[in-house]
Protein backbone atom coordinates (compact mmCIF):
# COMPACT_ATOMS: atom_id res chain seq x y z
CA UNK A 1 0.00 0.00 0.00
CA UNK A 2 2.87 2.33 0.80
CA UNK A 3 4.49 1.73 -2.59
CA UNK A 4 1.32 2.64 -4.48
CA UNK A 5 1.00 5.97 -2.60
CA UNK A 6 4.59 6.85 -3.53
CA UNK A 7 3.97 5.89 -7.14
CA UNK A 8 0.74 7.88 -7.21
CA UNK A 9 2.52 10.91 -5.77
CA UNK A 10 5.32 10.53 -8.34
CA UNK A 11 2.83 10.33 -11.22
CA UNK A 12 1.06 13.44 -9.98
CA UNK A 13 4.37 15.29 -9.70
CA UNK A 14 5.32 14.28 -13.25
CA UNK A 15 1.92 15.42 -14.57
CA UNK A 16 2.30 18.77 -12.82
CA UNK A 17 5.81 19.15 -14.22
CA UNK A 18 4.59 18.29 -17.74
CA UNK A 19 1.83 20.93 -17.51
CA UNK A 20 4.25 23.51 -16.15
CA UNK A 21 6.80 22.92 -18.90
CA UNK A 22 4.46 22.31 -21.81
CA UNK A 23 1.43 24.29 -20.74
CA UNK A 24 -2.02 23.36 -21.80
CA UNK A 25 -3.87 24.20 -24.99
CA UNK A 26 -6.13 26.76 -23.34
CA UNK A 27 -3.13 28.68 -22.02
CA UNK A 28 -1.61 28.83 -25.51
CA UNK A 29 -4.86 30.20 -26.93
CA UNK A 30 -5.05 32.79 -24.16
CA UNK A 31 -1.42 33.81 -24.81
CA UNK A 32 -2.11 34.16 -28.54
CA UNK A 33 -5.20 36.30 -27.85
CA UNK A 34 -3.25 38.49 -25.43
CA UNK A 35 -0.46 38.98 -27.99
CA UNK A 36 -3.04 40.04 -30.61
CA UNK A 37 -4.54 42.58 -28.23
CA UNK A 38 -1.12 44.01 -27.40
CA UNK A 39 -0.18 44.22 -31.08
CA UNK A 40 -3.15 46.51 -31.84
CA UNK A 41 -2.24 50.19 -31.73
CA UNK A 42 -3.87 52.30 -29.06
CA UNK A 43 -6.67 54.56 -30.27
CA UNK A 44 -5.34 57.96 -31.23
CA UNK A 45 -7.22 61.04 -30.03
CA UNK A 46 -6.66 64.41 -31.68
CA UNK A 47 -5.46 67.12 -29.34
CA UNK A 48 -4.60 70.81 -29.48
CA UNK A 49 -1.86 71.76 -31.92
CA UNK A 50 -0.52 74.53 -29.68
CA UNK A 51 -1.38 76.37 -26.52
CA UNK A 52 -4.40 78.60 -27.11
CA UNK A 53 -3.41 81.86 -28.79
CA UNK A 54 0.02 80.58 -29.85
CA UNK A 55 -0.93 79.37 -33.34
CA UNK A 56 0.23 81.71 -36.11
CA UNK A 57 -1.17 81.18 -39.63
CA UNK A 58 0.04 82.65 -42.90
CA UNK A 59 -2.10 81.14 -45.66
CA UNK A 60 -2.16 82.11 -49.34
CA UNK A 61 -5.47 83.57 -50.59
CA UNK A 62 -5.81 80.67 -53.07
CA UNK A 63 -6.10 78.19 -50.18
CA UNK A 64 -8.49 77.77 -47.29
CA UNK A 65 -7.45 75.85 -44.18
CA UNK A 66 -10.18 73.24 -43.73
CA UNK A 67 -8.58 71.20 -40.95
CA UNK A 68 -5.58 71.22 -38.67
CA UNK A 69 -5.45 68.28 -36.26
CA UNK A 70 -2.63 67.12 -34.04
CA UNK A 71 -2.19 63.72 -32.44
CA UNK A 72 0.59 61.56 -31.06
CA UNK A 73 1.38 58.50 -33.18
CA UNK A 74 4.17 55.97 -33.50
CA UNK A 75 6.49 56.97 -36.38
CA UNK A 76 9.61 54.90 -37.14
CA UNK A 77 9.31 53.25 -33.73
CA UNK A 78 9.27 56.59 -31.87
CA UNK A 79 6.26 58.39 -30.42
CA UNK A 80 5.90 61.53 -32.52
CA UNK A 81 3.61 64.49 -33.04
CA UNK A 82 1.49 64.08 -36.19
CA UNK A 83 0.00 67.23 -37.72
CA UNK A 84 -2.67 66.69 -40.38
CA UNK A 85 -3.18 69.71 -42.63
CA UNK A 86 -6.26 69.84 -44.90
CA UNK A 87 -6.49 72.54 -47.56
CA UNK A 88 -9.27 73.52 -49.96
CA UNK A 89 -8.52 75.13 -53.32
CA UNK A 90 -10.63 78.30 -53.47
CA UNK A 91 -9.10 79.62 -56.71
CA UNK A 92 -10.34 78.99 -60.24
CA UNK A 93 -7.19 77.10 -61.31
CA UNK A 94 -5.63 73.81 -60.18
CA UNK A 95 -3.01 74.48 -57.51
CA UNK A 96 -0.11 72.93 -55.65
CA UNK A 97 0.74 74.18 -52.17
CA UNK A 98 3.97 74.36 -50.16
CA UNK A 99 3.33 73.81 -46.45
CA UNK A 100 5.82 74.71 -43.70
CA UNK A 101 5.19 74.08 -39.99
CA UNK A 102 7.49 75.54 -37.35
CA UNK A 103 7.31 74.75 -33.63
CA UNK A 104 8.39 77.05 -30.81
CA UNK A 105 11.22 74.63 -29.89
CA UNK A 106 12.92 75.16 -33.31
CA UNK A 107 11.66 71.97 -34.94
CA UNK A 108 10.24 72.30 -38.44
CA UNK A 109 8.72 70.14 -41.17
CA UNK A 110 7.32 70.87 -44.58
CA UNK A 111 6.20 69.46 -47.85
CA UNK A 112 3.93 69.77 -50.82
CA UNK A 113 0.20 69.16 -51.21
CA UNK A 114 -0.31 67.16 -53.36
CA UNK A 115 2.96 65.42 -52.72
CA UNK A 116 3.14 63.99 -56.24
CA UNK A 117 1.58 65.44 -59.39
CA UNK A 118 1.07 62.18 -61.26
CA UNK A 119 -2.68 62.32 -60.47
CA UNK A 120 -2.80 66.07 -61.05
CA UNK A 121 -3.00 69.18 -58.91
CA UNK A 122 -5.70 70.12 -56.40
CA UNK A 123 -8.69 71.01 -58.56
CA UNK A 124 -10.81 74.11 -57.85
CA UNK A 125 -13.17 73.42 -54.95
CA UNK A 126 -11.41 70.18 -54.03
CA UNK A 127 -9.80 69.38 -50.68
CA UNK A 128 -6.44 67.69 -50.14
CA UNK A 129 -4.58 66.78 -46.96
CA UNK A 130 -1.31 65.37 -45.71
CA UNK A 131 0.07 64.34 -42.33
CA UNK A 132 3.44 65.73 -41.25
CA UNK A 133 5.41 64.08 -38.42
CA UNK A 134 7.67 65.71 -35.84
CA UNK A 135 9.78 62.69 -34.90
CA UNK A 136 10.38 62.40 -31.16
CA UNK A 137 8.10 65.33 -30.23
CA UNK A 138 6.03 63.78 -27.42
CA UNK A 139 4.63 66.94 -25.83
CA UNK A 140 2.14 69.45 -27.17
CA UNK A 141 4.18 72.36 -28.55
CA UNK A 142 4.09 75.74 -26.83
CA UNK A 143 3.63 77.52 -30.15
CA UNK A 144 3.21 76.70 -33.84
CA UNK A 145 3.52 78.63 -37.09
CA UNK A 146 1.75 77.34 -40.21
CA UNK A 147 2.74 78.79 -43.59
CA UNK A 148 0.94 77.82 -46.82
CA UNK A 149 2.20 79.17 -50.15
CA UNK A 150 1.15 78.52 -53.72
CA UNK A 151 3.76 76.86 -55.95
CA UNK A 152 4.51 78.81 -59.11
CA UNK A 153 3.75 77.15 -62.40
Amino acid sequence: MRISKVMLFGLMAMAALALALGGCATMEKADAKLKKELAKPAPVKPGPCAIQGKLVRAIAPEAKLVGLTCMHKNFDGVMSLAVKVSLKNVSKEPQRYRVNIFLANDKAVGGLIPRKTKKGLVKPGATASFTYFFKGQEKTPLGMTLIVKVMSK
